[in-house]
């Protein structure tokens, strides 16, 4: 029993990869899956999609690496999370489409609950801000607006989840229905000072706290697969919030360290160990982990689009046939264009959370062309990274008593595979970049959760040796450039938010 699936379930893909007893990938399974856009601004998934493909995928991954069941000895989730789901109890059949991370439909929800002063206490509780983002709102939304869901929800037939709890739910045949608290600290329902679901925050979203799920450590015993999925039951052993495995995966561990993970969107990370820090800058404040009953604290910023405005290169102004050509598009953009693209496809994040705003190009000439386009994009990708850290550089400051956060961002994702794109993110923020030989933090991160549970894998000091450089890139761009380039990118962003 020498093995560990990690299933990695994302907001376009997902995927299962099998790790060896030394943390190696033996195999990997990817299958992507559609997305729904009903509205302006909403976003959604098929729940069955999740599931289908999570399933194929692990069978896919086992069958690759031409393991038995009986070698594998537990498994390990990480999920897109916020993203909300509602099922029926008895029969397991959802009663609406997964509203993703990514939607927007209850801004107004949120801006009334601001209006009527909720904020302060929601950011008390939860560490969160009042914001279509979270799954709370999202929940209520499908209470107020599927048929008959709310006199259910109150009788006890219907239970919430984020997409781990739905994935264990189907794994374990309906047998458990729980989640992990980096999950739940993202529902905007989760009390992550006292580590357990917020009375006060359920009743100002009227929802039953009959539907929400037990809350476990990152590693526990989250309950056993159905025999008939893989040839035996397998534990699940493992979970956590794919922001939170990337910190993990990455070895965050000690307090100051910071993580950035570029996939669809971008996520920042900064670790505050025990102690959960109050955000003036509008970042959230965030469980990173929880082992043996102890949570660690984080500051988060959160960009909803980073690898998107690729796909928005590839499928909206189809410019490119597939990601890669994004690098050498770029390199080949005349210097002399400034071009600066604002992405608030779906809203901006941190810092500035503003549901409304929606995408700019500012600084086009008629000479401006695919190759602009394409820097442009990569470019908007540091300056919001630029963003958070100078927010969480900040905060950090503020409640450590001056002390600096780790003067090098670890990063990895996706878009990290682009040498391009990571220069200009050490170029910008005047910071080094530390992209590690295993990209697939997030997927490692579940892994050694469950391995580590099952004794398999080291313990945090021993897995933190284990990490390993693949390439380290520092700042090459003179201050005075550095400087004016991200004044233009304040402006540009000004701008779109008075639009």
């Amino acid at each position: 029993m020498g093995y560990i699936l990690a299933i990695d379930q994302g907001t376009t893909s997902s995927r299962a990869i099998v790790f060896d007893a030394g943390l190696k990938i033996v195999s990997a399974a990817q299958e992507e899956f559609p997305q729904y856009y009903p509205a302006s601004g909403w976003v959604e998934h098929d729940p069955s999609d999740l599931w289908a493909t999570t399933a194929a995928t692990c069978r896919a991954a086992l069958e690759k690496a031409n393991l038995r069941p009986s070698e594998v000895a537990g498994i390990g989730i990480t999920n897109q999370r916020e993203t909300t789901l509602v099922w029926d109890r008895a029969t397991g059949k959802p009663i609406h489409n997964a509203i993703v991370w990514q939607d927007r439909r209850t801004a107004d929800m949120c801006r009334a609950l601001k209006e009527a002063g909720h904020e302060r206490a929601v950011t008390e509780a939860t560490g969160l801000l009042l914001d279509p983002y979270f799954s709370g709102t999202k929940l209520a939304w499908l209470l107020d607006n599927v048929e008959g869901a709310r006199a259910r929800a109150e009788a006890g037939e219907l239970l919430f989840g984020t997409v781990d709890s739905w994935l264990i739910w189907n794994l374990t045949g309906g047998a458990r229905h729980v989640t992990d608290a980096t999950n739940a600290a993202r529902t905007m329902l989760f009390d992550i000072h006292r580590g357990a679901w917020s009375d006060q925050m359920c009743a100002m979203l009227n929802i039953p706290k009959s539907m929400l799920p037990e809350v476990l450590d990152c590693a526990a015993d989250f309950g056993m697969t159905r025999a008939d999925l893989f040839g035996r039951e397998i534990p699940i052993l493992g979970v956590a919030g794919d922001q939170q495995a990337a910190t993990v995966g990455q070895a965050c561990f000690k307090p100051g360290m910071m993580k950035s993970t570029y996939g669809t969107g971008c996520f920042a990370l900064l670790n505050t160990g025990d102690t959960p820090v109050t955000s003036t800058h509008r970042l959230l404040t965030t469980i990173a982990y929880q082992l043996d009953g102890k949570r660690s604290y984080a500051l988060e910023g959160s960009i909803f689009v980073a690898g998107a405005v690729v796909q928005w290169l590839r499928d909206g102004l189809k410019i490119i046939r597939e990601a890669a050509e994004t690098q050498p598009l770029a390199a080949t953009a005349d210097e002399g264009q400034n071009i600066i693209l604002v992405p608030a496809f779906t809203g901006l994040g941190a810092p500035y959370w503003n549901a409304d705003c929606r995408g700019a190009i500012f600084g086009l000439t008629r000479n401006s062309g695919p190759a602009e386009l394409a820097r442009a994009a990569l470019e908007s990708v540091g300056y919001q990274t630029r963003d958070l850290l100078e927010a969480m550089q900040a905060d950090w400051g503020a409640s450590s008593g001056g002390d600096k956060a780790t003067a090098t961002l670890r990063v990895d994702g996706g878009m990290t595979a682009s040498d391009w794109a990571m220069q200009f993110l050490s170029d910008i923020i005047g910071a080094s970049v530390d992209r590690p030989e295993v990209l697939e933090t997030t997927a490692m991160g579940a892994a050694w959760l469950a391995g580590q549970r099952a004794g398999l894998y080291p313990d945090m000091a021993g897995f933190a040796e284990t990490w390993a450089l693949d390439r380290r890139f520092e700042p090459d761009m003179d201050e005075d450039n550095r400087s004016a380039k991200y004044a233009a990118w304040k402006r540009a962003v000004a701008a779109a938010q008075a639009f």
